[in-house]
């Protein structure tokens, strides 16, 4: 084993405590007025008595958007914001926001039933209607206080009306690469706040390539400027050139079609590609769902290629190799609910750090890679946080 293996471990458990200072308070931005400082997180009424009144607005449906708003919600309880009874499993956006707006209890804010917003079914033909509806009501009416823009079409979108009102942006592959935020110290606009990782596909990559050192490295996206960013397609080509290893593609459309489509055709492409590779990186796609995973996990085993998957730890438990990423994703959650906190305490979102790197775990099947003959190096066995055995 190479001795950058432990060099990159090393590297990633060291950049780690940067996650909990980002969450910590504010950090300064070229466009900031005020001095920084540490903005509190506990409840408030707004100035004249009211409860903050919060929207939400959907790219479309993903099963990432639900999971990310649950954990969401999570933390504002953890902070003391509300209390929710046990949100059931298995809701759409609108079904659990439809049923925050009904059974969320608190003082201090409340999500609006009808402040919900989403273009179809990624619909792009779609999108500037509901941009248009959205801006009409946050001018007409004023009765929005933050919106949480769940997904690339809706950071987007919000970014390009100027961010009326706070924004924040969550579950993006690539804030900066879909020029939502200015850069990962600044996000260009007053309103609004973006999850940046730096280099977090990067260092995903170059780990697997260290791991299993593969020639061609197979990678599932819509070849579009959409879907380049969901799959990181730039920062897999920067490690390719850097480490000089072949990246093979196929294009599996997802937007704007029925979800059965988007599903057939990324399982058709990782069955396309397994004969053509050594290794494959496992990224977002629309076609890639908890129901299709295991699916993905069972073409790449039976193919014995060794797979990484981009989401964590989720796709290990499904059959994937192996993954780089915080398990708990109540540790994202509380840093969307405190940065909402801040917010409602009188910080800008513009204010506020929007760095967040992963939690330094590796998560490893050992049953995937006993059908594939791949024998981990000892370096990892010791490295693993989460080691799965079925699937």
């Amino acid at each position: 084993m190479k001795t950058s293996l432990s060099t990159l471990l090393l590297s990633l458990a060291l950049l780690a405590p940067a996650a909990s200072h980002a969450q910590a308070g504010a950090a300064p931005s070229p466009a900031a007025t005020a001095p920084s400082q540490v903005f509190p997180t506990h409840p408030v009424t707004r100035p004249d008595g009211k409860k903050w009144r919060i929207g939400y607005f959907e790219s479309g449906d993903y099963s990432e958007y639900p999971r990310t708003l649950r954990v969401t919600v999570e933390g504002l309880q953890k902070l003391g914001w509300i209390t929710v009874p046990a949100i059931p499993d298995g809701l759409n956006g609108r079904q659990m926001w439809n049923y925050l707006a009904d059974n969320a209890h608190s003082d201090t804010l409340e999500f609006v039933r009808d402040a919900w917003w989403q273009p179809g079914n990624f619909d792009a033909a779609q999108r500037p209607a509901v941009r248009e509806a959205i801006k009409q009501r946050l001018e007409s009416r004023k009765d929005i206080d933050l919106i949480i823009a769940m997904g690339t079409w809706a950071g987007q979108d919000m970014a390009a009306m100027g961010a009326p009102v706070p924004t924040i942006v969550a579950s993006t592959s690539d804030a900066i690469g879909a020029r939502i935020t200015r850069s990962a110290q600044d996000s260009g606009l007053d309103n609004l706040h973006a999850r940046v990782q730096p280099e977090r596909y990067q260092r995903q990559v170059r780990l697997f390539h260290e791991i299993v050192p593969f020639k061609r490295l197979g990678l599932v996206y819509e070849d579009s400027p959409e879907g380049r960013t969901y799959s990181a397609v730039d920062a897999v080509e920067q490690v390719a050139r850097e480490q000089g290893f072949k990246v093979v593609t196929c294009n599996a459309p997802s937007n704007g079609i029925p979800q059965e489509a988007a599903t057939r055709n990324a399982l058709e492409c990782y069955a396309k590609l397994a004969p053509q590779i050594d290794a494959a990186y496992v990224t977002v796609h629309r076609g890639v769902t908890p129901a299709s995973i295991d699916t993905v996990a069972e073409i790449l085993r039976q193919a014995r290629v060794p797979s990484f998957s981009m989401l964590g730890s989720e796709g290990v438990k499904h059959g994937l190799l192996l993954s780089l990423a915080q398990a708990d994703y109540s540790y994202v959650g509380l840093f969307y609910a405190e940065t909402m906190a801040r917010i409602f305490n009188g910080a800008k979102a513009r204010e506020l750090s929007q760095v967040w790197i992963d939690p330094a775990k590796i998560a490893l099947n050992l049953q995937t890679a006993r059908v594939i003959g791949f024998d981990p190096p000892v370096d990892i066995l010791l490295a693993a946080d989460e080691v799965y055995e079925a699937r």
